[in-house]
């Protein structure tokens, strides 16, 4: 395994930001093939034994099942960033996470084995949940950490794009397998993504062996090392000691958490079932919107560098709030332009605005000792509580309702919520990472 001994400061730090990048990439790739297919062709292979929008409604649905698990992989990846570093956690959950999507590309389907194929499509997919629920968290964490005063939005910024650096590539691959098997697609074209992963996934742990640990982790660790009578574990500390931060945390990924798999995965389920345009308005609409994504991700990251991340994100809920409904009457119109429009205004302005401080913001409400656990948990929860049912019910009130209104009225509230969230936490751009938890602490305390 290579050292860093012999690398400068800087060399230091870019290696270790490509790492939590390549590795979110990687990852959000395989989740969103998952997604994707669940989207297009789950609902035949998995559950035909339904009518087509309740088997639609299921196949997204199982999507949603992976979010159950996340909140444990956030308590358990938490407790072991925070304990034994947060390079060997990343290592692991990227480890669970390929192996699960590789199995999934080898599934067999209702067809050949009955109800144990969505059986063992559920399992796979809490596995890939509990991967992803300490993901996050460690990536952030080993990009801030590292980032030099004065630049933790844009470092915090770089992982950021690996959700939708990973979604373009995903859409990209599905669009291709589908054009490789053209007819065959809901037979077998459907597993090459999945198994496409296996490559990316020796990329990424290659690249994450050769990662150096946060060096703010190994500080706190020797701290802690001297003071072993004091030392306590991460998770019971953060829920006794840190509780308004861990409620900031949740509620603050109102804005984002739900609202991207609407303009993601639901669109793209809509347009297909609903719109009956061809299936490529859709992926198209998706990868140009998540490339418009990636480029103005870490733009806002540099900004709230500048204004501050609280203004930073604020003005992104405002701009979310206020395009919900223009999106979705573009989406309506059925055409190509139209939804690729509304798709990419979502993706490079709000979401770009409010998801870009996100990693600076958290790591600055938590002090080191539980810092993994703190952001791990707030943003899993958040998860579980909005993002991870949102397709599979945006999809039942449109069978509802017979319009798209109460998925506007959805955006609308959750995005206030997370607005209303975030104007409690002070503003922390100007911080020392180290001060955290003493009598600089951005929050206090206790709730």
């Amino acid at each position: 395994m290579a050292t860093t001994t012999a690398l400068t400061p800087q060399q230091v730090r870019r290696r270790t930001l490509v790492s939590g990048t390549i590795g979110a990439i990687v990852e959000w790739y395989e989740y969103t093939v998952y997604a994707t297919a669940a989207a297009l062709v789950f609902g035949t292979l998995f559950f035909p034994a339904l009518d087509p929008g309740v088997s639609q409604i299921a196949a997204l649905a199982t999507f949603g099942v992976g979010f159950v698990a996340r909140p444990l992989g956030a308590f358990v990846s938490g407790h072991l960033g925070d304990r034994l570093g947060r390079k060997s956690t990343l290592i692991l959950t990227f480890a669970i996470m390929s192996v699960s999507t590789a199995l999934i590309g080898m599934l067999p389907t209702y067809e050949t084995v009955g109800i144990l194929a969505p059986i063992l499509l559920c399992v796979l997919r809490l596995a890939q949940g509990f991967a992803v629920g300490g993901e996050w968290g460690g990536a952030a964490i080993i990009a801030v950490e590292n980032a030099p005063r004065g630049r933790r939005g844009f470092y915090g910024s770089f992982p950021q794009i690996g959700v939708s650096c990973g979604l373009l590539l995903g859409t990209a691959a599905v669009a291709l397998s589908s054009a490789i098997s053209g007819d065959a697609f809901t037979t077998w074209g459907w597993r090459l993504p999945f198994l496409m992963s296996i490559v990316l996934a020796a990329v990424g742990l290659y690249i994450r062996l050769n990662a150096a640990e946060s060096p703010e982790f190994l500080a706190e660790k020797a701290r802690q090392a001297k003071d072993m009578e004091h030392r306590k574990a991460p998770i019971p500390e953060l829920l006794a000691h840190h509780r308004k931060p861990l409620l900031i945390a949740i509620f603050g990924r109102f804005a984002e958490a739900g609202n991207y798999y609407l303009f993601t995965v639901f669109v793209l389920s809509y347009v297909t079932t609903t719109l009956k345009v061809p299936q490529h308005y859709g992926l198209t609409a998706v990868m140009i919107g998540s490339a418009l994504n990636v480029i103005m991700i870490p733009v806002f990251g540099r900004v709230s560098d500048s204004i501050g991340r609280k203004r930073t994100f604020l003005l992104g809920g405002v701009a979310i709030i206020l395009t919900a409904w223009p999106i979705f009457a573009l989406v309506q119109t059925g055409q190509m332009w139209s939804i690729v429009l509304g798709v990419a205004l979502f993706l490079a302005l709000g979401h770009a605005m409010v998801y870009s401080p996100l990693p600076a913001l958290y790591c600055e409400l938590f002090p080191t000792a539980v810092r993994y656990s703190g952001i791990s948990v707030g943003y899993q929860m958040a998860s579980i509580l909005l993002a991870g049912f949102m397709p599979a019910l945006a999809g039942a009130l449109v069978l509802w309702s017979g319009g798209t209104w109460p998925v506007v009225l959805i955006i609308i509230a959750s995005t206030a919520v997370a607005m209303l969230s975030i104007s409690f936490a002070r503003e922390t751009k100007d911080l020392d990472l180290a001060s955290i938890g003493t009598t600089q602490s951005p929050v206090r305390s206790k709730a």
